[in-house]
């Protein structure tokens, strides 16, 4: 049987890990900027639904990656003063994780919004 108090206090500790997060990493509220950017540069353009599904995937995926590499930094921080040089690493490789998915995401903006761009600059309109 489903305890929607259970399921309520679940999404309150997800909303409260979001909200620290937020404010604590400068660099997810780059990133939700610039999703937010992309999102609102889709509505101007009328993207497709097939479109919207990429997008917000890896929008997503950006934003996820950068949660999770801030979860591994504070469980890393843990073990500092012990594995100094396993630190630094995995702290390393998560960031890479998250510039992958960046890289990704960039990649798959262009992919999305390029041939719209460039037929703006050469008709003039937004209308493919």
């Amino acid at each position: 049987m489903i305890s929607f108090k259970r399921l309520l206090k679940s999404f309150t500790y997800a909303f409260r890990g979001l909200a620290k997060v937020f404010r604590e990493e400068q660099n997810l509220r780059i990133q939700s900027l610039a999703g937010i950017l992309a999102l609102i540069l889709g509505l101007f353009l009328g993207l497709t639904r097939i479109e919207w599904a990429i997008l917000i995937i890896a929008s997503m995926l950006v934003l996820l990656m950068e949660v999770a590499n801030s979860a591994v930094e504070r469980i890393t921080d843990l073990f500092k003063p012990r594995i100094n040089t396993y630190v630094k690493e995995i702290k390393d490789i998560m960031a890479a994780a998250v510039m992958l998915s960046s890289i990704g995401a960039v990649l798959v903006g262009l992919l999305i919004f390029g041939p719209y761009l460039i037929h703006w600059l050469l008709a003039g309109s937004f209308k493919i």
